[in-house]
């Protein structure tokens, strides 16, 4: 049984790279994906599927439900480790209560949590803006426009998220703002503990 856990934040919230440490820092146990790594992997493999990605990233507009759910379910049941983490997902409620019914139709992978990394819209504008700024290779979605159009599809559905997981009893707030060490000893701690 493979143990799931969905980690939620908003665009700069530094869920990618906290997540990233974790599995590096546990590579024989804990493996993670980040949805959006993993969607443009598939825009810069060249492929029909990718430039129908890029088509909705450039824009700062969802992927189509379908294209996220094959991603994660094909990189949950293709990893070898017993513990997969998942950021960048659910951001509707329809992804969420797409991948809610498909996980009850299944046995082998049990999501334990849903790690929400919560900053400030502001804290999370210097961020990516910053980063924009530093980046020798600019991405298409650092732009303050397309931040805006993502902070927004971030936010709208937010509180239904967060409701139905709080629901649940599956949502673990995390503050994002603290220095990354003190993030990722925070969620590290917790996944450990909870499997």
């Amino acid at each position: 049984m493979k143990k799931l856990f969905l980690i939620i934040g908003a665009p700069g919230s530094g869920k990618t790279t906290d997540a990233s440490i974790i599995a590096e820092k546990n590579a024989d146990t804990i493996a993670h994906y980040s949805t959006g790594d993993m969607l443009r992997a598939e825009v810069a493999s060249g492929s029909e599927l990718g430039k129908t990605i890029e088509d909705f990233i450039s824009k700062g507009d969802l992927v189509p439900l379908n294209i996220i759910i094959d991603t994660i379910f094909s990189a949950i049941n293709g990893s070898d480790k017993d513990v997969v983490l998942i950021d960048g997902y659910p951001r509707s409620v329809e992804q969420m209560t797409e991948l809610d019914a498909l996980l009850e139709k299944q046995d082998t992978i049990d999501l334990v949590s849903v790690i929400e990394v919560r900053v400030s819209e502001q804290v999370a504008k210097e961020r990516i803006l910053g980063r924009a700024a530093e980046a020798e290779v600019v991405r298409s979605d650092d732009s303050i426009e397309v931040f805006a159009s993502r902070m927004k599809i971030y936010t709208d559905p937010l509180a239904d998220i967060q409701n139905f997981y709080t629901d649940k009893n599956l949502l673990k707030v995390i503050s994002g703002e603290h220095a990354i060490e003190v993030v990722v000893d925070e969620m590290e701690a917790f996944v450990k503990a909870s499997v």
